[in-house]
């Protein structure tokens, strides 16, 4: 493998891709490597975006589809959720027994999220969401769209974002809103250098 506008001989860049599939932060990778930490931070990233430019243009989710968005950042005093200052804003989308798509968006407005929904989800797919207005568009969209009211309730049937298919705590199908809770930035969001959507198995 060789990336366009690299310097790194074979060996080195054959190594940083071995360290960047097992795991090891790029500081540590280029220690181990023996090239500069700025050459291997670099690389990492040029594989996240070629990685994230790959999961744009492939995968499409259909089904029983849950969509939700959710804030991360630091501890800074003020309203909770949408319009926290300070934070940043993710979207999900996650298909019931499959993956989940997580995307960094500037805001949860319509003309963000409904184009985000049409390219990543099969049309005539059931979608659940929240009461949130950014979802109005999908009433009348290609997709089948049910809403759950959380100042009512948080389940009815089927029509759910926060819990498992079976109805147990313990089943690792989890909902969209489920997902977001075990993050470790849900309280300081990191970015991984750079990469800013990905697919995770559920």
């Amino acid at each position: 493998m060789r990336l366009k506008h690299s310097r790194l001989i074979h060996f080195s860049t054959n190594k940083l891709l071995e360290h960047f599939v097992v795991g090891p932060p790029a500081r540590t990778a280029s220690d181990l490597v023996g090239v500069n930490r700025n050459t291997a931070r670099w690389f990492y990233h040029r594989l996240r975006q070629i990685i994230t430019r790959q999961i744009e243009e492939e995968w499409c989710l259909d089904g029983e589809i849950e969509v939700d968005e959710s804030y991360f950042g630091g501890t800074r005093k003020g309203k909770p959720g949408r319009g926290t200052a300070g934070k940043v804003a993710v979207f999900g989308i996650l298909k019931r027994g499959g993956k989940v798509y997580t995307k960094i968006i500037p805001d949860a407005k319509t003309t963000t999220l409904l184009p985000i929904i049409r390219q990543k989800v099969v049309p005539d797919s059931i979608v659940y969401s929240n009461c949130w207005r950014g979802y109005n568009a999908l009433d009348v969209s290609e997709f089948k769209h049910y809403r759950i009211n959380h100042s009512q309730l948080f389940a009815q049937s089927d029509n759910h974002i926060n819990r498992c298919l079976s109805g147990h705590g313990t089943c690792p199908r989890r909902g969209i809103e489920n997902f977001w809770n075990p993050l470790p930035g849900r309280g300081c969001l990191k970015a991984r250098e750079g990469s800013q959507t990905s697919f995770k198995e559920v």
